[in-house]
Parts: structure tokens; C-alpha cells; sequence
């Protein structure tokens, strides 16, 4: 699959970045809405959003990108993890919500789940 990474955090955007490659993925991290807007006509597979991004909400992002007609499969990542967050999360758009720290692993598998769709 062909990612877009949409997060900010240094050591975990590189570590995640490295691990979906290992396991066959392109990826193409950004750490920014900017970043990420200026790659709009790429052509991914699935996208993995941070809620809180040093330049806006990747929930508000994703929520626009869906107006838009975007259908591509979302996973958030956040360390947000009350329940109305989560709730929040997936009528924004998401199509799945995993709270920080989780397992790489966790994250493989749960892109395998929504490329079935």
C-alpha cells in the first residue's frame, strides 16, 4: 500500500515510517497540513492522521477532505483516548482510531482491515 504518514512528532513519525516500509508499504511522512496539502494529487492507498499538528486539527483536515468526495481509508492516531474523543474521531471521518502508544503491529494489521474493505 501507499501511505500518507501525517505526523508530527519526530521519533515516532520515523519509527513508524521504517516499520511500514520493512513491512513492503511506500510511505511518505509529513509533519504538517502544509506538507500533506502540498501532495494532494498523490495517489495513496490509505491515509494515518495525527489529531493535533503544529499547523491545525488532522481531524479538521480529514473532515474537509471528506466534504470533498475523498474516500480513502483514514486511521487517526492520537493520544487522545476518552471515549467522546474517539466517538468524535470516527464521525469526523476516520474510519478506524488507535490511541498512542500502540503496537506497530497493531497498526499493520488494522491497515490489512480496512485495504479488505
Amino acid at each position: 500500500m501507499r501511505l500518507l504518514l501525517l505526523e508530527d512528532d519526530e521519533t515516532l513519525g520515523e519509527g513508524l515510517r521504517d516499520f511500514l516500509r520493512a513491512e513492503g508499504h511506500g510511505v511518505d511522512w509529513c509533519r504538517s497540513l502544509a506538507q500533506a496539502d502540498a501532495l494532494r494529487g498523490e495517489p495513496y492507498d490509505a491515509l494515518l492522521v495525527d489529531w493535533n499538528l503544529p499547523d491545525g486539527s488532522g481531524l479538521d483536515w480529514l473532515r474537509t477532505r471528506r466534504r470533498h468526495g475523498d474516500t480513502l481509508p483514514a486511521l487517526v492516531l492520537t493520544a487522545r483516548d476518552r471515549l467522546d474523543d474517539r466517538i468524535h474521531g470516527l464521525d469526523s471521518g476516520a474510519d478506524d482510531y488507535l490511541v498512542k502508544p500502540f503496537a506497530p503491529e497493531e497498526l499493520a494489521a488494522r491497515l490489512r482491515a480496512v485495504s479488505r474493505r
